[in-house]
């Protein structure tokens, strides 16, 4: 097929069936890791967990998911993003499900601690669904052209607010129909199981291997791609050195561990900090619990879009990626401070909303920093290892909000969040994005 003359783009765009496939997929294990958090009451409940032991449990889900970034990324660059997609993905839909057992089986087995089978499965969960978003770089990197490449990248991180948006209506309805927690996560782990059936028909590690992308569309995704990711002549072996000896690379880990900890603690926490603060209910958590991500869904896509703009414009990665992170991650600590501050409810979510916002708005940066910079046969690689930095937040961030709101109520968990994001700001103001022979 022919390439538009007016635009220069082809008319077909499968591509963005792959984008919108990737970005299902990331919405279901988002919405799995999330939904826990609206059934703390009956969990709770029924195994009689305090403030610092429901954080610990929690943070449990993080440890997982560090290595299984770590591991996930080193796997998509050796065994193909399409095989690793179907593995992660059958892997976590089958332990949702296992968290019916969770509790029953500490209790039974590991010494009759509740707490214990909950590690045991959480962490085990979260390792299984640790590889999807550095296997959603390596994909992009394959399938999104370099002009596109912000907005694509952004296209399946919105996965994240969305996700966690969606977790509230999605959980407190399955909830609120089955009356059951049980129930909940045998029903979303076979949605899981279905949708990767789905996506293994349609999806191909790179688009030159799909029927479906016509030359024209084939020809623009590989428009100067060649000379940003030449062509790896061998597989490498697992590259930390080179990876920590980039002070970028290790940089731009730290500016994302400030994102993942502000999304695990409004992920985690948010739930339950209405509840008690503010005596919300189940029934109204469904909506209530979807504000904190609505402006973070808009802000996420705006600013890969924005980030691309910005190089256009100046050509300058360094603007595009470290400047728009910085930005967006000093207002984020701003806002958090208020937040800390703050007594209304109403005041409390609109802050939250605010804040979230920012905070999402450079996350497509973190993962293009890692394109941008890292050898084209390491981009899996040094993605996850980027994510498994920045998962230290997935742990650290619950684990601590529950010591901090049982000893000193929950405005020191906000505190602690604006401290995150400052070292954030201090991070991404010092990356130099790109490489020296691109």
């Amino acid at each position: 097929m022919s390439v538009s003359q007016a635009s220069g783009r082809p008319e077909t765009s499968y591509r963005y069936v792959v984008f919108a496939m990737v970005l299902l997929l990331a919405l279901v294990n988002y919405i799995d890791r999330g939904a826990i958090s609206y059934a703390s009451a009956e969990i709770i409940g029924e195994y009689g967990f305090d403030r610092a032991s429901w954080g610990q449990m929690m943070g449990y889900f993080g440890y997982g998911y560090m290595f299984g970034a770590l591991l996930g990324g080193a796997l998509s660059d050796w065994l193909g993003a399409r095989r690793l997609w179907i593995i992660a993905g059958v892997a976590w839909s089958i332990l949702a499900i296992a968290m019916i057992y969770a509790g029953d089986l500490g209790l039974a087995v590991l010494g009759g601690s509740a707490l214990a089978g909950f590690a045991v499965v959480r962490i085990s969960f979260g390792f299984a669904e640790g590889p999807a978003y550095s296997i959603i770089n390596k994909t992009m990197s394959y399938w999104a052209p370099k002009k596109e490449r912000g907005f694509a990248v952004s296209l399946g991180l919105l996965s994240t607010p969305l996700g966690a948006m969606l977790t509230a209506p999605v959980a407190v309805g399955l909830l609120l129909l089955t009356n059951n927690w049980r129930s909940m996560y045998i029903m979303l782990g076979i949605a899981g199981l279905v949708l990767i059936g789905l996506f293994a028909r349609i999806y191909t590690n790179k688009p030159e291997e799909n029927a479906n992308v016509s030359p024209s569309e084939l020809a623009y995704i590989k428009e100067g791609l060649e000379a940003s990711h030449p062509a790896a002549t061998a597989v490498r072996r697992f590259d930390l050195k080179g990876f920590v000896s980039n002070p970028t690379l290790l940089l731009n880990a730290v500016g994302y561990f400030a994102f993942i900890y502000v999304n695990f603690m409004i992920l985690t926490w948010t739930p339950k900090y209405l509840q008690d603060e503010f005596g919300f209910t189940l029934s109204s958590l469904w909506y209530v619990g979807m504000i904190p991500w609505i402006g973070a869904c808009i802000t996420i896509l705006l600013g890969g879009r924005f980030s691309d703009w910005i190089y256009h414009k100046t050509g300058s990665l360094r603007l595009a990626r470290g400047g728009l992170a910085t930005g967006s991650l000093l207002l984020t600590t701003i806002t958090f401070l208020f937040v800390s501050q703050a007594n209304s409810p109403w005041t409390v979510i609109g802050l939250m909303t605010l804040a979230n916002a920012f905070n999402a708005l450079p996350n497509s940066v973190y993962w293009a920093v890692v394109i941008d910079t890292a050898p084209s046969d390491r981009v899996g690689t040094y993605s996850g290892i980027t994510h498994f930095i920045a998962n230290i937040g997935s742990v650290l961030s619950p684990t601590l909000a529950g010591i901090l709101a049982k000893n000193y109520g929950y405005s020191a968990m906000f505190v602690a969040t604006a401290v995150a994001t400052g070292i954030g700001v201090l991070a991404m103001s010092q990356i130099r994005p790109g490489r020296p022979n691109a």
